[in-house]
């Protein structure tokens, strides 16, 4: 670098060449006529307009990053040139801290546009990190006005997914001038996951309702609608879909097909949808039950909605419930079971899995969250659990906990009770109840309906067990789109004490995007907790979280592996 001072009556400027870009910096007043002519001759020659600079405001996105996806945007800059003619953008120089950039992305790149939506951008530059420090060149106008300039990374396959990266002191090289942006926001901390399902995967148009879980030889199972023509819900041409990983979710395998009822009655597949997958594991004999509700027939009509599903048990008027099991680890499945006449009660116009996971008591009962209509009408809906104390070759309905809410899940406390959290139809707040008889009898939480926010979504609870400092410690965990307007700020957060409090300080933001939400929680081992949801960067997404983390016993390191 150099540097060259210029002394004039009155006046002191400094220009320091960096790449063949200088930056300019003012030091004084200017006092006389040869000091003015001084800073003419070097703005000649540097061509700046000292009046009207070259200015960025830099700002970030609070979402993952993600395996699998091609890039993620990690930067945005909003540059503005005020020059009669465009400048050329020569690098983008950003420092990074955490994991090491050459171990977590495969490149990064600059993309372009005057539309402040990436999607109508064009990449301009591109590198392969291999230090903290990242320099991705480029050769490209910048328009006079305003214009928008992305940094993205793509993630190497081999990342840990518990580890972090952060960016800081942008700097924009131009062929005149050195721009150092406005931060609008401290520096963001990018998690990584995977992009486990993308719209267009496979044939299939869209990925929806995850459910996770964690087999008995440590095998990650998730489970999730293949919407393959559509988005929308039933009726639809909708089968079950699952993905394994043997590796705690680095890697997963092929997509299988789980459930899918073809064309069973002469019509064809967009009339004999299956959707909602919930699953559960028999941790004892290993076996995994997978719960779904299959629609036949009504073309146009949706189960929760009017007479999409009517009292009785009829095929072609009641919904039903199918379950298929697998005794392989999810290998192989078997055909689907119609559980309706056993287990739902005449008058109900609706009898479904809650699609989540279930959880087994101690003595080996199998508690599974279900949901269901009582009647025509919107809020008449309702959430429970059945179990099962045969390792799920019968199972027992318990009576609706909740009456105005349907998709939940359910949790252990510590006093042997359990807690049901449930999507409330009223407020924009969780529903909560607790049984101590299996479902017989519920009473309301302290916390129900004034406590957990919600838009009206799915949300995930789960008990996380582990050993601090030789002691067995548990804690409730729960996520949700933390927000009671949209399906946005995908969180997590944690309760010390059963659910009474939730603190602030063990609150979690993953995505603040917008997403279809729906996420689904499981305790992949003593030290890590796994999420599925429908994010803004993937239709489903698979998080890792470090449990010391996520109740607040972790340092986090400013470095990692």
């Amino acid at each position: 670098m150099r540097s060259q001072t210029i002394f004039g009556k009155g006046i002191f400027w400094q220009a320091i060449r960096s790449s063949g870009a200088p930056e300019l910096r003012f030091a004084s007043s200017i006092h006389t006529i040869a000091g003015l002519l001084a800073i003419l001759s070097i703005a000649a020659e540097f061509e700046i307009h000292a009046s009207e600079p070259i200015s960025a405001v830099v700002s970030g996105f609070r979402h993952p990053l993600l395996v699998g996806n091609d890039a993620d945007p990690v930067l945005r800059f909003e540059i503005t040139n005020p020059e009669s003619e465009p400048v050329r953008l020569k690098s983008i120089r950003l420092a990074s801290e955490g994991v090491s950039p050459a171990a977590a992305f495969v490149d990064c790149r600059i993309y372009a546009g005057t539309n402040p939506e990436i999607s109508k951008s064009v990449k301009i530059g591109s590198i392969e990190p291999k230090d903290s420090v990242i320099r991705i060149p480029a050769d490209f106008p910048i328009p006079v006005g305003k214009s928008n300039f992305w940094v993205t990374c793509r993630v190497n396959p081999g990342v840990d997914l518990t580890s972090a990266v952060s960016f800081a002191e942008p700097v924009i090289e131009t062929d005149k001038v050195l721009v150092r942006p406005v931060i609008e926001i401290g520096a963001v901390k990018y998690r990584f996951g995977v992009a486990l399902r993308n719209a267009g995967d496979d044939g299939v148009h869209t990925y929806r309702i995850p459910a996770l879980t964690v087999s008995k030889t440590g095998t990650i199972l998730c489970v999730y609608d293949m919407r393959r023509r559509m988005g929308r819900d039933l009726q639809e041409d909708i089968d079950i879909g699952l993905s394994r990983s043997i590796d705690g979710g680095r890697t997963w395998e092929p997509a299988r097909v789980i459930m899918d009822m073809g064309e069973h009655g002469g019509l064809p597949q967009e009339l004999n949808g299956c959707s909602d997958p919930g699953i559960i594991v028999d941790r004892e004999t290993g076996e995994i039950f997978c719960f779904a509700v299959w629609m036949h027939g009504k073309p146009g009509k949706h189960q929760w909605v009017d007479d999409g599903s009517e009292p009785g048990f009829e095929i072609g008027k009641s919904a039903q419930l199918l379950l298929v099991r697998s005794t392989d680890d999810g290998k192989t499945w078997t055909k689907p079971e119609n559980l309706t006449r056993v287990l739902k009660k005449p008058e109900w116009w609706l009898f479904a899995p809650a699609p989540q996971s279930g959880f087994q008591l101690s003595d080996g009962t199998l508690v599974m969250p279900v949901q269901g209509r009582t009647g025509r009408a919107d809020k008449e809906t309702f959430a429970t659990i059945m179990t099962s104390r045969d390792h799920g070759r019968t199972w027992s309905v318990g009576n609706p906990g909740y009456s105005g809410g349907n998709e939940c899940q359910a949790a252990l406390l510590n006093d042997g009770q359990i807690m049901l959290n449930i999507r409330n139809d009223f407020e924009r707040y969780r529903a909560v109840v607790v049984t101590d008889d299996l479902g017989r009898t519920w009473t309301p939480h302290e916390t129900s309906r004034n406590t957990l926010i919600e838009p009206n979504c799915n949300g995930s609870l789960i008990r996380i067990d582990w050993t601090e400092a030789g002691r067995p410690r548990n804690a409730l965990v729960f996520s949700n789109p933390h927000s009671q307007k949209a399906r946005t700020h995908q969180t997590l957060q944690v309760s010390l004490d059963d659910g009474n409090t939730w603190p602030e300080r063990l609150h979690l933001l993953l995505d603040e995007g917008r997403g279809a939400g729906y996420p689904s929680l499981t305790q992949i081992d003593d030290k890590h907790v796994g999420i599925v949801y429908e994010g803004s960067r993937a239709h489903v997404v698979f998080q890792k979280i470090r449990i010391a983390e996520l109740v607040g016993t972790a340092v986090v390191e400013s470095k990692g592996r």
